[in-house]
C-alpha cells in the first residue's frame, strides 16, 4: 500500500538544524501538493510547510517563515524540509502529507493546511529542541 517516511528528526540544541525528508512507496509525490504538519505535547496539529507540484510554489506557516525551507526532489521521489534555527517551540512530531485534491497550495492557511484534503500522512519523526 501507499507510504510515505519520514527521516532525519532528533535531538538538536536551540539555535540548531536537521534537515527532514519525506519518501513516497508505492505513490508519484510529483502531481500532488505535499504539506509538513507537526504535533506539540498537549496540542493540536498544525500546518508548516506546503510545496505545490504545479509551479513548486511554497507556503508556510508564519511561526517557520524565514526559517525552513521545503523542497522536492521528484527523481528522488522525496520533499524535504531543511529546519533552522530552532528553538525549543518547534518541538513536535513532525508528519508530511500528500493532498490528492490539490496541486497548488495556494496562498493562506486554508488552501494550504485543510488536514482533511491530504489523503495519505506518514508516521511521523520527532523533532526535539533542548539545551
Amino acid at each position: 500500500q501507499v507510504q510515505l517516511a519520514e527521516s532525519g528528526g532528533g535531538l538538536v540544541q536551540p539555535g540548531g538544524s536537521l534537515r527532514l525528508s519525506c519518501l513516497a512507496s508505492r505513490f508519484i509525490l510529483d502531481g500532488y501538493a505535499i504539506g509538513w504538519f507537526r504535533q506539540a505535547p498537549g496540542k493540536e496539529r498544525e500546518g508548516v510547510s506546503c510545496i505545490s507540484s504545479s509551479d513548486g510554489s511554497t507556503y508556510y506557516s508564519d511561526s517557520v517563515k524565514g526559517r525552513f525551507t521545503i523542497s522536492r526532489d521528484n527523481a528522488k521521489n522525496t520533499v524535504d524540509l531543511q529546519v533552522t534555527g530552532l528553538k525549543p517551540e518547534d518541538t513536535a512530531v513532525y508528519y508530511c502529507a500528500a493532498n490528492l485534491l490539490r496541486t497548488a497550495c495556494g496562498t493562506s492557511r486554508v488552501t494550504a493546511f485543510t488536514q482533511h484534503e491530504y489523503s495519505y500522512w506518514g508516521q511521523g519523526t520527532q523533532v526535539t529542541v533542548s539545551s
